[in-house]
């Protein structure tokens, strides 16, 4: 079984460039092994340090890792379940994370030190494990909080936006008026895989003239390449999974 690995980072920052610390070398660790019983060697590579500018405990460039021990245990809740919905996939479960009030916690507050000064109106949550995170995260910042829906589940007006999937096509709507022009959003999901959800939520907000500051999911598949999707729109993540 694989498990996911660790990361905090994001594609654009919010906050000013990251500056990374290289420790001189007489302070630096060769790689090491540890052997488990039962198992081939685990190689243990030398920690990199990422520091930043501001006071924001989430800064960190893609290629580098955050010593932050609420990371640490965020990963470790996940579940990864080999072949599921089909073979091949390695699902990330946030089931379990759910179950740890602390590790629940940690990933609610690490989005929340990220936004609380953002001037952030709009957080908008995509079906379904949106709805999870998205909701406290509102309410800690004082946002709105603006559902997401798959078709026909809504029952007021609504705006629609299409989006290709690997067979055939599916939509994403919002409720008319729920937004206005010029408010500030935030898009959240759980996970970006292929990027084609979180995509046309961007969209769909930006149809209606509204400033789209981030995406924010707890987890990546960087191999799906989702971000190449958002074209260059900005995406924060926490934990880097291997799923496919």
């Amino acid at each position: 079984m694989q498990s996911s690995r660790l990361l905090l980072c994001s594609s654009q920052s919010l906050f000013g460039p990251a500056v990374t610390t290289t420790l001189p070398p007489s302070l630096r660790f060769p790689p090491h092994s540890l052997t488990i019983a039962n198992s081939s060697p685990i190689r243990l590579q030398p920690l990199r340090f990422t520091t930043s500018s501001s006071n924001s405990p989430v800064m960190a460039s893609k290629d580098s890792q955050v010593q932050d021990p609420r990371i640490a245990g965020i990963s470790s809740a996940i579940r990864i379940i080999p072949d599921f919905p089909k073979p091949g996939i390695m699902f990330q479960d946030i089931t379990t994370l759910l179950l740890d009030p602390k590790a629940f916690k940690d990933t609610i507050d690490l989005f929340v030190e990220r936004y609380r000064d953002q001037n952030i109106s709009v957080v908008a949550g995509v079906e379904a494990r949106g709805f999870i995170f998205g909701p406290p995260i509102a309410l800690a910042i004082g946002a709105k909080f603006v559902p997401m829906r798959k078709p026909k589940k809504l029952p007021g007006e609504v705006i629609s936006e299409e989006y290709s999937l690997e067979y055939g096509t599916d939509k994403i709507e919002m409720h008319v008026g729920a937004v206005k022009s010029g408010e500030r959003a935030l898009v959240i999901d759980d996970l970006i895989a292929t990027g084609g959800t979180l995509n046309a939520a961007i969209k769909l907000l930006e149809r209606v003239e509204v400033n789209v500051v981030e995406c924010a999911c707890v987890i990546e598949l960087p191999e799906l390449k989702g971000r190449e999707k958002l074209a260059g729109r900005s995406l924060f993540v926490l934990v880097e999974g291997e799923g496919a």
